[in-house]
């Protein structure tokens, strides 16, 4: 990602989160590593370590469809993990910080010197991603921004850009989407 240089027209930017504000690799593999170290103790089995290397080469391979089916069978798990792996995504404690991008740092300081807003606006299960935000290391940007889910917003039948735009007093034209392309 490059930098993102402030446009005239432009007033408010609104990033994504995943792949956009930091790496997605670095969330999913950390849950890799807790979900390893669950099941190893469920399990009472030393597979935690091969668990998470089995997961990560599947995701680094792009071999995620039915990655819990795969693991249980490659590991004869005696029991479906399906919701403590969703669980451990929505809540679990992550053991290292997840960084923004140099890019996005930058971004965010170029914005805020040419007088624009920034705000998050993120796809997806607010919960989970709610985890995920709550892991980064801002270096202090989180106390200028305002976070909307646009799940959330549709599901109280708001039109996520409408709503923000008012929310900030500018027409929806003024904003900027980032996300992942």
């Amino acid at each position: 990602m490059k930098i993102i240089q402030p446009q005239p027209e432009k007033s408010l930017y609104l990033f994504e989160v995943d792949d956009v504000l930091y790496p997605h690799r670095d969330f999913i593999l950390q849950i890799y590593y807790l979900f390893g170290q669950f099941v190893e103790f469920t399990e009472s089995r030393p597979i935690g370590s091969m668990v998470t290397e089995f997961m990560k080469s599947r995701y680094e391979a792009n071999q995620t469809d039915d990655l819990l089916g795969a693991t249980k069978k490659e590991f004869e798990l005696s029991q479906d993990y399906s919701e403590n792996f969703e669980r451990l995504q929505a809540n679990g404690h992550l053991p290292l910080k997840l960084l923004l991008f140099d890019e996005i740092k930058a971004s965010f300081q170029a914005l805020t010197d040419a007088g624009k807003q920034i705000a998050i606006l993120t796809e997806g299960n607010p919960v989970l991603q709610l985890n995920k935000l709550k892991h980064m290391d801002w270096e202090g940007w989180d106390k200028q921004l305002k976070i909307y889910f646009t799940d959330e917003l549709v599901f109280r039948k708001l039109a996520p850009f409408s709503y923000i735009a008012d929310e900030f007093g500018v027409d929806a034209d003024a904003i900027e989407y980032i996300r992942k392309r």
